[in-house]
């Protein structure tokens, strides 16, 4: 007997028109993101393309950041710009978020953070702090380092507990609060918390497999963008040095860390070995592949996104 075609159901259909709003939506900014990393060459590091991207990342950030019901007030720490992210509604006062963003340590500004630091004081609860940390080539590392330092004791001054603050990052923005964790420990200081990474760049050698396995899937970023950002960043410095790529660092006594890294992602390995390593020196880690996704994919309107934003959510509501 012949089967009758199984009827469209609300459910599918109201699902088919959100997946074709979201492809609308993402256009111009998967145009913007591109045009952020879009390096080919060393060359491109010259000061006309660099203000290109920085403004590419000052667009995506407004194009996309979700304040509806937040509060977002910038201000200067001793000459630093930096900005809170607090929800309007009730929250808890007791602990805060420092974000560190991305864009290869070259680009990056708090329009570009807010997004991501609007999306974390939302799921928390928490306020956010996020800051505008030197960029290379003007000022390679360890500027971006000694400004994280500088953020974190601000927050030690407010009277914040080391262990009442989670340190997240995104892409560049990883590899800083991995960095930051080193530079505390090696100076005998409290660790942070909690630790929340998104696509974190923690090998600056590009030794891991995804960096050719996933060359082609990978919509944002290529080998010559990373070759090209950490050489003017590290300059002829040693790339296994921790403070340049945290992987290979002493990670024991770390805090509890979440990972969440898309699977088309060149970075993918970054996040799976850095799991392992913490794994093995004992300490709580949570790594989470997100099917089909791309670099920081979090920051964008998209339902994935969500879901990985109350992931981040949860996670810390376990560990506080």
């Amino acid at each position: 007997m012949k089967q009758l075609p199984r009827p469209f159901s609300h459910t599918s259909m109201s699902f088919a028109i959100r997946q074709r709003a979201e492809k609308r939506a993402l256009g111009p900014m998967m145009r913007a993101l591109k045009a952020i990393h879009s390096a080919a060459s060393p060359e491109s590091m010259d000061p006309e393309d660099l203000e290109r991207q920085r403004k590419g990342q000052m667009v995506l950030g407004r194009l996309i950041a979700p304040m509806a019901g937040m509060n977002w007030e910038a201000f200067s720490l001793d000459g630093m710009r930096a900005a809170w992210a607090r929800p309007n509604r009730g929250h808890d006062r007791r602990r805060a978020i420092l974000y560190c963003h991305g864009g290869g340590y070259t680009s990056g500004n708090l329009d570009y953070s807010r997004p991501l630091a609007s999306k974390l004081s939302h799921v928390t609860g928490f306020e956010v702090l996020s800051f505008e940390y030197r960029l290379a080539p003007e000022f390679p590392y360890p500027a971006a380092v000694e400004d994280a330092l500088r953020a974190w004791d601000y927050l030690m001054y407010l009277g914040y507990g080391a262990r009442d603050v989670v340190v997240a990052g995104d892409s560049a923005g990883g590899n800083l609060a991995l960095v930051l964790c080193h530079r505390l420990r090696a100076a005998g200081r409290r660790l942070p918390g909690a630790l929340i990474l998104m696509s974190p760049w923690t090998d600056m050698t590009a030794s891991g497999r995804s960096y050719q396995e996933r060359a082609q899937m990978d919509p944002c970023l290529t080998m010559n963008y990373i070759h090209a950002v950490r050489k003017v960043y590290a300059g002829d410095r040693d790339l296994t040095d921790p403070m340049l790529s945290p992987l290979f660092g002493d990670l024991s006594g770390f805090p509890p860390t979440l990972i969440q890294v898309g699977s088309h992602e060149i970075l993918l390995s970054d996040s799976i070995r850095l799991r392992d390593r913490l794994v093995s020196s004992g300490v709580l880690c949570r790594l989470e592949v997100w099917r089909d996704m791309w670099h920081v994919f979090q920051m964008f309107p998209i339902k994935k996104a969500a879901d990985a934003m109350n992931h981040v959510g949860r996670f810390l509501l376990e560990q506080f």
